[in-house]
Formats: structure tokens, C-alpha cells, sequence
């Protein structure tokens, strides 16, 4: 499998009043044409890596990576311009609300349609006709209508398929969705992911499926990367998630409820100082590290 993407020894750092802070440590990963998910507590550096890769980590936060590659292509040392040219084009990058990600002044189609000629340099026709194609795409019954709403004026599921619309109407080669799903109901959770899973395979795109939900992860991606502490774990195939031989990663499925085995108390996660620095684990090891449940 050629990889899209291949990221070497990431680092994201900021200032602060004793030093320099670490939030992404030494991250490596390829990306094919798969469906990887990216699990984590808030703040194992789930985010801040999708971000580091689309260049939108600012100043005074400092981006570092022995490589960053794009189809062979160094990206992180592109001026800011060809930057630009990239996101949207060949890596795009649905945030977690929709609500805080569209313009709340601009009719829905209006956004698309800007988004569209900037990356394709269509004129206005024919980039409205993509952007209805799109809104269809992701089975808005009345894209017409959608195409004249504001943001407040639709649901939030809704909003969330307007987003991957207005991020895939480039054709982009990456798509990074941040917890696309989070602030969904179940049955329209199921909805937005059959729609992306069929978008990403019938184009042939990689998904980078950053997440907090095991068990979503588990039953949608092909590969999971288990971060902590700014680091990856572990890493392993997502039908092996449930068998992971990290502690942290047990930790986190075992403090899950579960209807077929419930318990009057869930346990608590008790880290170990080892897991910060500690070696990767993957399929292959049988070892386990100190820390657990108690």
C-alpha cells in the first residue's frame, strides 16, 4: 500500500512559564487509502496533530518533523502560500462544530461555492451546480433549499454533512474529520459515517478519524493509533482494538459500560509515569507495561 501521507518524528511545542511545552511527541505514521482512526483522552494531542499536518498550528506554537510528506512532497517547509494552495485541494479538515466552522452571515451555498472557485478556479455557474452535486452527495433531500439556509436556520447533523460537502467539493486526496461526529445522536451519527465511508471509498481517499469513542473507532476503521501524552502507544488493526496489550488502552475499553457485562462500579485508570516515554506497542508485542486499572 503507497502511502498519501508519511509523517516522521512530529513535534508541536508552545511557551510556557517553565519551558517549552510538548503537546505533540515525535508522532510517525504512513496514511494510505484507509480509514485510520486517531483515539485519545482530551488532550493526547489527537487535534493538534490533524492541525500540525494542515499547517494551522500559529505562533508562538513551533511545528517540527524530521519528514512531512504529501505523495512524496515535502509540506512542511512550503512558504505559506503554497500552504494555502494544498489545504482544501489535496487535505482537507472537517472540525468538530459546525456551528463554529461556518460563517453565520453567508447563505450555506454561498460557502460552498467560495470554497469551490478558490480551489478550482471554476467560475460562479459552475461551481453552484457543484455545490447543489455536493449537498446531494451527502443526501440533503432539498439541496435548493439548503443552498439558500444560513447555518442557524439547520440542524446540526446537517451541518456536519454541509461541512463535508464544502471540504470534499475540491476532491481532495486527505480528508481529516475531528470528532465529525461527537455532537450528533445515534442515528444521525450512523447516517454522517455511512456517507463519509462511501465518499472516501468511492474516491480512494485516506480518512484520518480523530476520535474519543473506542467503540466507534473499532467498528468504522481499518487501523487505529492510540495516543497518550502527546504520543503514539499503540497501534494495531481496528477488529484487534478490543484485544489492545497496552494498559492505557485497556484502561480506556474497560471504563467504557457495557449492557452485556455490567458492574456496580467502572474501574479507574491508574497511569504509570513509564507510559509517557515508554517503547510503541503494536500487534506483534506481548509485553505489557506497568499501570493499569485498579
Amino acid at each position: 500500500m503507497s502511502a498519501l501521507l508519511s509523517v516522521r518524528d512530529l513535534r508541536v511545542s508552545f511557551p510556557s512559564r517553565q519551558g517549552m511545552f510538548e503537546a505533540v511527541r515525535g508522532v510517525s505514521f504512513d496514511l494510505g487509502r484507509e480509514r485510520l482512526g486517531v483515539v485519545g483522552e482530551s488532550g493526547s494531542g489527537k487535534s493538534m496533530t490533524g492541525r500540525a499536518i494542515l499547517g494551522l498550528v500559529r505562533p508562538p506554537g513551533q511545528v517540527a518533523a524530521q519528514a512531512l510528506t504529501l505523495g512524496g512532497q515535502d509540506i512542511l517547509n512550503l512558504p505559506e502560500r503554497e500552504r494555502r494552495r494544498i489545504r482544501g485541494r489535496r487535505i482537507a479538515m472537517v472540525m468538530q462544530d459546525p456551528k463554529f466552522s461556518l460563517n453565520p452571515v453567508m447563505r450555506v451555498g454561498d460557502q460552498i461555492v467560495e470554497a469551490y472557485r478558490l480551489h478550482s478556479g471554476a467560475g460562479r455557474a459552475a461551481a453552484r451546480l457543484k455545490a447543489l452535486e455536493m449537498l446531494e452527495a451527502v443526501r440533503i433531500r432539498d439541496p435548493e433549499r439548503v443552498f439558500q439556509s444560513y447555518p442557524h436556520e439547520v440542524s446540526g447533523g446537517m451541518g456536519q454533512r454541509i461541512m463535508i460537502a464544502m471540504m470534499l467539493a475540491a476532491g481532495p486526496e486527505i480528508l481529516i474529520a475531528d470528532e465529525p461526529t461527537s455532537a450528533l445522536d445515534v442515528s444521525v451519527r450512523a447516517e454522517v459515517l455511512r456517507i463519509m465511508d462511501d465518499l472516501v471509498r468511492d474516491r480512494g481517499m485516506g480518512l484520518i478519524f480523530i476520535s474519543h469513542d473506542l467503540n466507534l473507532v473499532a467498528q468504522f476503521c481499518d487501523r487505529v493509533l492510540i495516543m497518550y501524552a502527546g504520543r503514539i502507544v499503540e497501534t494495531l488493526a481496528a477488529r484487534d482494538l478490543h484485544s489492545a496489550r497496552h494498559p492505557y488502552t485497556q484502561g480506556l475499553l474497560n471504563s467504557l459500560p457495557r449492557l452485556d457485562a455490567p458492574v456496580d462500579r467502572l474501574p479507574v485508570l491508574e497511569r504509570a509515569e513509564a507510559w509517557r516515554d515508554g517503547p510503541l506497542v503494536d500487534a506483534s508485542m506481548t509485553e505489557a507495561l506497568p499501570g493499569g486499572l485498579r
